[in-house]
């Protein structure tokens, strides 16, 4: 299969899904975004930063006054924050996919209700487009929640070691 069929195909799968399709691939894009970023922070930047603060955590003299341990307090918030950046969003984003999936769903069926106040019931391959039109998103909603619950899952237990492994290495 060359790029033109991949691409007829992807654009054919869209069009039989509707807007809650749409929304759906956009909310995809925008998860992989995020989990793609968080893991090239984790490996990449945050090494440095936690280098960066434990070099200054242990160049410090003065390790139990009261501005030592704000100091303290101050870089284990940051890493915190850091760590965390990009997940609330990423939640959202794997809570939405399904609801976006059900919403496409109800577009589809209202599609196949319409389609029997016109035509009767006795257009199968009419009603059958709809119902196609309902189970598409519905579907596709799922496949992107699941791994997004995954690496959301992941990142926010890394996070967690990460800061918790910070604070035990910044001893008074």
């Amino acid at each position: 299969m060359n790029w033109l069929d991949w691409q007829y195909n992807i654009q054919q799968f869209l069009e039989a899904g509707g807007v809650a399709l749409w929304l759906i691939a956009v909310s995809m894009f925008l998860l992989w975004v995020i989990v793609i970023e968080r893991y090239l922070f984790l490996y990449q930047l945050y090494p440095k930063l936690r280098a960066h603060w434990l070099g200054h955590w242990q160049i410090r003299n003065d390790k139990r006054s009261w501005k030592a341990r704000r100091i303290r307090e101050l870089m284990i918030s940051e890493a915190k924050i850091n760590l965390n950046v990009g997940l609330p969003l990423l939640k959202v984003l794997v809570v939405m996919c399904p609801l976006m999936g059900l919403l496409g769903t109800v577009i589809g069926m209202i599609e196949v209700f319409d389609t029997m106040a016109m035509l009767g019931t006795g257009n199968a391959r009419a009603m059958a487009s709809g119902i196609s039109r309902a189970t598409i998103p519905t579907m596709a909603g799922m496949v992107v929640a699941l791994p997004g619950m995954y690496f959301h899952s992941q990142l926010q237990q890394r996070a967690n070691r990460e800061t918790a492994r910070l604070v035990d290495q910044l001893t008074y």
